[in-house]
């Protein structure tokens, strides 16, 4: 393959919106110290700019209580939490989440944690709890800061029986009142939603609450011949029209997979194509232009190669890659997405029961990075001026004239998103890495300064891969001190190289690309 670059080329303005935001678990484990120095570092090396998490209202932050009678308002915790946030150098981006017990109505919990699903008994009490709470923060932070700041509604409550046990339209006006709290304050303050999962290419949630009758029925061979589309997001924007509800934001969650129920009455998961993301995103920006709403912001609050937290495919190599494509190819889409999460301190199953286990994270509990880690600090060296893309490969330079491309080599043997290797087998996830050839490129760069030094960062299987050194210490389960410390080196140990621009400011180059190799090159004088 031959790619010719241009570097002198003026450049056009885009956002890395990759980011712009990070997710994490819930309010409560950010309140430790080792999740702090996670943040921190990926803050620094990814460029992160917000942090999204569930749980600001739950009871284990002990915002809202009915004692002795009297309701209690208590932001000790939050204050702590959005303290060290700022201190890292990254914003809340605000899930209002969930029902404080004192106010549910009702008791079904979720996860061992037990967030309240139900919603608000007394929606008014609900909007005196965000009001009271948003005041709090403005008195402390001040307007400035605060109007630097997102808002959301909830978490996914079309998943009925896991976030929420309402209907479609109980949501609706629990947004409502939100937003209505929201901006009594401060009318520039950014409010959105409905922060749904996922796509579907069925009628399922159509209704007021999910129909398990209505999944569509198909196999691994006809799942791409549907049309998706997301969930309730045209009627959300129908709704808040009617009902004249500001929306700053539209928020959901485009994972690209599915579990679909069969007639049994059983659970198949389903990875998509490759290229869902891109079509899920070119038809929820229609939408919105269509709508009521059409210069709102579109965010991406949660996104992962799959919704499973014990998913080994999170840990390995091809998750990295498909990162970079992805990504690179929806430039120009949407505000931000936000990858579900930056750490693997992430106890929605319970703490992980392996160093490695296929959670969520960048990170994993030791603070190891993982491939995906150096994906995103890798995206992260290119600069905000766009002058090339094509097939396996983007270019930019920065406001300082420097260049910046990435390359990576996406098996074309592998026409999904990388499959689910589901905790404890990891076979998929190993044989996946295995799959692919190694890629050709002869690179030509022009228009560079005469004799400018360019670094070349590779991630491959045998650099920046951590499980690959996991697997030839026998797959520990519980990491010893000196084996974290081992494997923390490891992960940062991308092959170093640098390129040398001739005396007309021209590189004429030959590289090989490993399958699933990521690569940054990238001006340093």
């Amino acid at each position: 393959m031959k790619i010719t670059i241009d570097s002198g080329q003026k450049g056009e303005k885009y956002t890395r919106y990759w980011n712009v935001c990070v997710g994490a678990g819930r309010a409560n484990e950010g309140l430790r110290t080792s999740w702090q120095c996670q943040l921190k570092k990926a803050v620094q090396e990814c460029g992160f700019s917000y942090v999204r998490f569930h749980g600001m209202l739950m009871d284990d932050m002990f915002v809202f209580r009915i004692l002795n009678g009297k309701e209690v308002y208590n932001w000790q915790y939050l204050d702590d939490l959005i303290d060290a946030l700022l201190d890292i150098g990254i914003r809340p981006f605000v899930e209002f989440s969930f029902t404080p017990a004192d106010m549910a109505s009702g008791d079904s919990l979720m996860f061992w944690w037990k967030g309240h699903a139900s919603p608000p008994k007394d929606f008014g009490k609900w909007g005196e709890l965000i009001e009271k709470t948003v005041t709090h923060w403005v008195n402390r932070y001040g307007i400035e800061e605060v109007r630097k700041w997102y808002f959301e509604c909830w978490n996914e409550a079309n998943l009925y029986g896991l976030f929420w046990t309402g209907t479609k339209t109980q949501y609706f006006e629990l947004y409502k009142i939100t937003a209505e709290a929201v901006k009594g304050i401060d009318k520039t303050l950014r409010i959105g939603g409905p922060a749904t999962s996922n796509f579907v290419p069925d009628e399922r949630f159509d209704d007021e609450i999910e129909d398990t009758t209505k999944h569509a029925q198909y196999d691994n061979d006809t799942i791409n011949n549907f049309k998706w589309k997301g969930v309730w997001i045209e009627d959300f924007l129908n709704y808040c029209a009617l009902n004249n509800v500001p929306v700053d934001f539209v928020s959901t969650h485009p994972y690209p997979t599915d579990f679909a129920i069969d007639g049994a009455k059983v659970k198949k998961g389903r990875t998509r194509y490759l290229e869902s993301l891109y079509d899920d995103l070119s038809w929820l920006r229609d939408v919105i232009k269509k709508s009521e709403f059409p210069n709102a912001e579109i965010h991406l609050t949660e996104w992962n190669s799959s919704p499973v937290s014990r998913d080994y495919s999170h840990d390995y190599l091809p998750a990295a890659t498909y990162i970079v494509k992805v990504l690179l190819d929806c430039v120009g889409f949407v505000d931000s997405i936000a990858y579900w999460a930056f750490s693997d301190i992430f106890e929605e199953e319970g703490g992980g029961p392996e160093a490695f286990h296929g959670g969520f994270g960048l990170i994993n509990m030791q603070g190891v990075s993982k491939p995906t880690y150096n994906a995103y600090r890798l995206l992260n060296t290119l600069g905000d001026m766009f002058i090339g893309k094509g097939s396996g490969y983007f270019a930019t330079k920065d406001s300082e004239d420097k260049f910046a491309l990435v390359l990576y080599n996406y098996p074309e043997e592998i026409k999904t998103a990388p499959q689910m290797s589901i905790y404890p087998d990891n076979n998929v996830a190993e044989n996946t890495q295995k799959t692919g050839k190694m890629q050709k490129i002869e690179l030509h760069i022009n228009g560079l300064r005469k004799n400018t030094v360019l670094i070349v960062e590779t991630l491959d299987s045998n650099n920046g891969c951590v499980t690959t050194l996991w697997k030839e210490m026998g797959y520990p389960k519980m990491l010893s001190k000196d084996q974290a410390k081992l494997l923390k080196r490891y992960a940062e140990q991308t092959k170093l190289s640098s390129l040398n621009a001739d005396s007309n400011g021209n590189i004429n180059v030959v590289l090989e690309l490993e399958p699933w190799a990521v690569v940054s090159i990238r001006e340093i004088m």
